[in-house]
């Protein structure tokens, strides 16, 4: 593959990665403006669909993994999030006065 080549998988990647961000900035306000959960679904495969449509192939599984980082987090994929608390102090320490 030649250098011009390997730039423009760059420049997508760039520019899928980008898109993955503005996606993540607009969840709040995409949750806002929707009617219900289906028209958020509906939103959120939209726009998740249009992504992985303009994401080039070399760099697919990196914006799907993303993607279901995100759906998970808000909630649009199947999915385990992590919300358990680490305590700041060991459990023997907080009895001390």
């Amino acid at each position: 593959m030649d250098s011009s080549a390997n730039c423009l998988e760059d420049t997508s990647l760039e520019a899928g990665l980008a898109a993955l961000d503005a996606l993540e900035l607009d969840m709040p306000a995409l949750q806002a403006r929707a009617n219900g959960v289906f028209a958020l679904a509906t939103a959120w495969t939209e726009r998740h669909d249009a992504i992985l449509a303009a994401t080039p192939a070399a760099s697919l599984g990196v914006v799907e993994a993303r993607l279901r980082r995100m759906g998970i987090r808000w909630g649009m994929a199947p999915g385990v999030r992590m919300t358990g608390q680490i305590p700041a102090l060991p459990a023997d320490a907080t009895n001390d006065p």
